[in-house]
């Protein structure tokens, strides 16, 4: 083998430095059938919400968990674009739990943000959930969106810092009633199913040197740190994997609890769920960010093989139509 001249990069340091904050997000979107229809619509606003109304420094890293091949034509592109500094794909989707390890490994930042593709991120979001970490003691996730029912799940380390050590409490019914519409609407709760996981449960917002937040976390968007989820992960998956496509947030949330780490949401909004379908409120909302700006261009990496293929593709259209109308017939529980 033959060796001309030598490595320009020998001998040299790396100039790259890291954000202290990797945001992260998880998409899956098989096709655009069914449940995912509007998918890639949705984790778009996801994606350029957090683009738009991060302020401070902050690496994006996006997993991409087996989408299907538009998904990956838009990720790619933004890629392109320089707006997604790592852009993970893998072909199979691997489960959440071991997408969620190999997110935290890869991260560049020591403070990962993480989120689901279906989360819209207010204007001063990051802000807001790094001032939570840096006040608190001890804090292993933060929230900007406040749930009733995670007070009574996962919370016990935060109850008793609560009633020990805090330098405020407050408790009562405390939740704004449109926050509890925004979850029902987004979630497709009744309100009788509502109710009834949120009886008995009291909210409660806790004060620390001067910043209040609510007692309760959730896993399908929080803030942590490599020091607190690494380890948890570890012990989850002994042998590196599990074998669950879905599942386990609770435990990995119990198993935070019990190592005795605060969990928290922001005491104001800063963040808002999409659920599957983008809504004209949000579609409002995010106009008045500004939001829609980055090119979303879903390029169709097939285009121009000829007129069999395009043939297939007026059938498949008319497939996914049929599957769409039915889909919507199924669930729409609308009166």
């Amino acid at each position: 083998m033959t060796r001309i001249g030598t490595n320009p990069n020998r001998g040299q340091e790396v100039q790259f430095k890291p954000a202290r904050v990797t945001v992260a997000v998880l998409v899956y979107a098989p096709s655009r059938t069914g449940y995912f229809q509007d998918r890639l619509e949705v984790t778009r606003l996801t994606i350029e919400s957090i683009l738009v109304n991060t302020r401070i420094p902050f690496n994006l890293l996006v997993f991409d968990n087996g989408s299907c091949s538009e998904m990956v034509s838009f990720l790619q592109s933004l890629y392109q674009q320089g707006k997604i500094d790592q852009l993970l794909l893998s072909k199979a989707n691997i489960g959440k739990l071991n997408a969620l390890y190999q997110i935290f490994q890869a991260a560049h930042g020591e403070v990962v943000a993480y989120t689901d593709d279906d989360v819209y991120h207010l204007p001063g979001w990051l802000e807001a959930h790094l001032k939570v970490l840096d006040t608190f003691p001890n804090v292993g996730a933060v929230t900007g969106f406040y749930i009733k029912q995670r007070v009574a799940m996962s919370s016990e380390s935060t109850l008793k810092f609560a009633e020990q050590q805090a330098e405020s409490v407050r408790r009562g019914q405390l939740i704004p009633r449109k926050w509890e519409e925004e979850y029902l609407d987004n979630t497709g709760r009744t309100e009788e199913r509502y109710q009834g996981e949120i009886s008995g449960i009291e909210d409660i917002i806790v004060g620390w040197h001067g910043l209040e937040a609510w007692v309760s976390a959730h896993h399908f968007q929080f803030l942590s740190t490599k020091k607190v989820m690494l380890p948890i992960f570890a012990e989850m998956l002994p042998e590196g994997w599990s074998d669950q496509l879905m599942g386990r947030m609770v435990e990995m949330d119990d198993l935070m609890d019990q190592k005795g780490y605060l969990r928290l949401t922001t005491l104001e909004q800063t963040v808002m769920l999409l659920g599957n379908a983008i809504n004209e409120e949000m579609a409002a909302v995010a106009k008045t960010h500004g939001v829609g700006t980055v090119n979303a261009a879903v390029q169709d990496s097939k285009a121009g093989r000829g007129h069999a293929i395009a043939k297939n593709r007026i059938i498949q259209k008319g497939i996914h139509t049929v599957i769409n109308y039915l889909y919507k017939l199924v669930n729409d529980t609308r009166e």
